[in-house]
C-alpha cells in the first residue's frame, strides 16, 4: 500500500483506533495473500463470515455453508452484525487474529478507511478469477489502494420510490416527471394520520438524493486531500429542498434515521390503514410489501410478516430529477474482504470463489439483490422491481471514498446534520459547522 497504517481515525464516541492490521507500509500478508487459490491448504479450514443485517437471505446462507462444506470438508460459520455497531465491532475485532471473522461484509461507503489501513488481504492474485473488469467499477474502486484490490463488490442496491396506487389515484396523481412535481405531489397527500412521503429526519442516506438532483455533493477532493462541501451553493439547494419536503410531506420523527419505512406503506395485518402513502427504500425492500398473508416462525423464535405484493394497490417508480430523468440515488450495497489477520486465508478464498460464482450470482439478482458481477444483471429479472432498481441504479452515486469516511458514517455527523436541517435549523450556519467537523477527520 505505501502508507503508513498509523491509527486510524475515530470510530464514534468510545474512540476506538484500528491499530496493528498490518505491520507498517504494507498490508499483511499471511498465508500467501496475494497467492492463487490453494485448495490443498483449505481442506478442512472451519472458517467464519460476517454479514451485516438481513440483507442476505437464508437461502443464499445455506447454500454458501453447504457449498464451502463440499468444496473443503470444513465448516462455514454465518454471524450476523448489526448495522448500527457493526463498525465497531469491526475496528475492535479485525486486528486481533484470535478473533477477527475470516470473511466479512462492509459498507461500500466504509470500504476506503478499512483498505487503507491495510485490514485486508491483497485479493489482487484472485482478482481476474472472482470476475475481474467485469465486476461493478464503482464498488471495485472503493475496495482498491495502489491498483491492488483488498475489497471486492458483494452485491449492489439502488433506492426506488414505492407508493400506494390507491392513495394516489384518489387524490387524482400520477406518476411525476420531476423532482419538484413529485415533492408538489407527496406534501398533497399528508394528513396529521398519513405521511405523503415518510421520511425519517436523519435519513441522510435517502436525503443526499435531493442533493446530489440539484449537482451538489458531501465532498469533494482538492488536490490531494477531501473537503467536505455541505456549504457549497448546489449542496445548500438541495438541503433546502429537503427541509421544505419534510415539513410539509413526513410526519416521521426528526430523529428517526435509515429505518424499515416499508412497514408504514403496509396496512396493519389487522387491516389498519397506512401511515404513508409514499416511501424510498433499496430494491430488496419490496419482498416486504404486500397484502398481510401470515407469519412465519423464524429458527430464533421470533416471528416475521410474510407479504404478497399487490399490483391493484402498490407501485414503484425511479425518484425523478430535476431534469425528469431519474434522479441520482444512494448507491446501497456491500464490498467483500477477507481479514488480514485470518489464519485461513486458503478457505477464505475458497468462499470467496463459491461467492463470485455464475450460480451464487444469479441467486442474488433472483433476491433482488444486485450481483457484482455485472453479466449476471439479467438475473434481477424484467419485472417492475428490476426495471425500477435498474433505471435508478444507472444513475447512482456513492458517497465520497475518502480515507476517513467510515469515520465520519461512524460519528454519525450526516445524521446529526440532517436532523437539524429537518427540524428547521438554518442551513448556512449548519452546513458550515458541518463542514468543519467533517475536515477534520475525512482525510484520516
Amino acid at each position: 500500500m505505501n502508507k503508513k497504517l498509523g491509527a486510524l481515525a475515530l470510530l464514534g464516541a468510545s474512540a476506538i483506533v484500528l491499530a496493528g492490521c498490518s505491520g507498517g507500509g504494507t498490508p499483511a500478508s499471511t498465508d500467501g495473500a496475494t497467492a492463487g487459490f490453494d485448495p490443498a491448504a483449505a481442506k478442512d479450514q472451519n472458517i467464519t463470515l460476517w454479514l451485516m443485517g438481513g440483507d442476505t437471505p437464508d437461502a443464499l446462507r445455506d447454500y454458501l455453508k453447504t457449498e464451502y462444506k463440499a468444496a473443503t470438508g470444513g465448516t462455514l460459520t454465518i454471524e450476523e452484525q448489526s448495522w448500527g455497531d457493526a463498525l465497531t465491532k469491526l475496528t475492535a475485532q479485525l486486528p486481533d487474529s484470535k478473533n477477527t471473522p475470516d470473511v466479512t461484509e462492509i459498507g461500500n461507503t466504509w470500504s476506503p478507511t478499512f483498505t487503507t489501513a491495510g485490514a485486508f488481504a491483497d485479493l489482487s492474485g484472485i482478482y481476474k478469477d472472482l470476475g475481474g473488469s467485469d465486476l461493478l467499477d464503482s464498488f471495485v474502486k472503493v475496495g482498491e489502494v495502489d491498483g491492488k484490490q483488498y475489497a471486492l463488490p458483494y452485491y449492489f442496491g439502488s433506492r426506488y420510490i414505492t407508493y400506494r396506487k390507491d392513495i394516489w389515484d384518489k387524490a387524482g396523481l400520477s406518476v411525476p416527471k420531476t423532482l419538484d412535481e413529485f415533492n408538489a405531489d407527496v406534501a398533497k397527500l399528508k394528513t396529521p394520520e398519513q405521511s405523503g412521503f415518510y421520511i425519517g429526519g436523519q435519513d441522510w442516506r435517502n436525503g443526499i438524493s435531493w442533493v446530489f438532483a440539484n449537482g451538489g455533493d458531501l465532498a469533494k477532493k482538492d488536490g490531494d486531500k477531501w473537503v467536505s462541501t455541505l456549504s457549497d451553493e448546489k449542496t445548500v439547494e438541495g438541503l433546502e429542498q429537503f427541509q421544505t419536503l419534510f415539513k410539509d410531506a413526513s410526519n416521521a420523527p426528526v430523529t428517526e434515521n435509515d429505518s424499515t419505512p416499508w412497514v408504514n406503506i403496509n396496512n396493519d395485518k389487522s387491516g389498519a390503514a397506512p401511515t404513508a402513502a409514499t416511501i424510498i427504500a433499496p430494491g430488496w425492500a419490496h419482498w416486504s410489501i404486500g397484502d398481510f398473508k401470515e407469519e412465519k416462525k423464524k429458527d430464533d423464535g421470533t416471528t416475521t410478516e410474510v407479504r404478497e405484493w399487490n399490483d391493484a394497490t402498490f407501485g414503484v417508480f425511479p425518484l425523478p430529477g430535476n431534469d425528469g430523468k431519474p434522479a441520482p440515488v444512494f448507491a446501497g450495497g456491500s464490498n467483500i474482504a477477507i481479514s488480514a489477520k485470518s489464519t485461513k486465508q486458503a478457505g477464505a478464498k475458497e468462499l470467496l470463489r463459491i461467492m463470485f460464482s455464475g450460480e451464487y450470482q444469479d441467486m442474488l439478482g433472483k433476491n433482488g439483490l444486485g450481483p457484482a458481477n455485472t453479466k449476471h444483471v439479467d438475473s434481477l429479472g424484467d419485472d417492475i422491481f428490476a426495471k425500477a432498481l435498474i433505471d435508478s441504479a444507472l444513475n447512482s452515486k456513492l458517497t465520497p471514498a475518502a480515507p476517513g469516511w467510515a469515520a465520519v458514517e461512524g460519528q454519525k455527523i450526516l445524521e446529526e446534520f440532517f436532523g437539524k436541517v429537518a427540524a428547521g435549523g438554518d442551513i448556512a450556519s449548519l452546513a458550515k459547522e458541518y463542514d468543519t467537523k467533517i475536515n477534520a477527520i475525512i482525510n484520516g
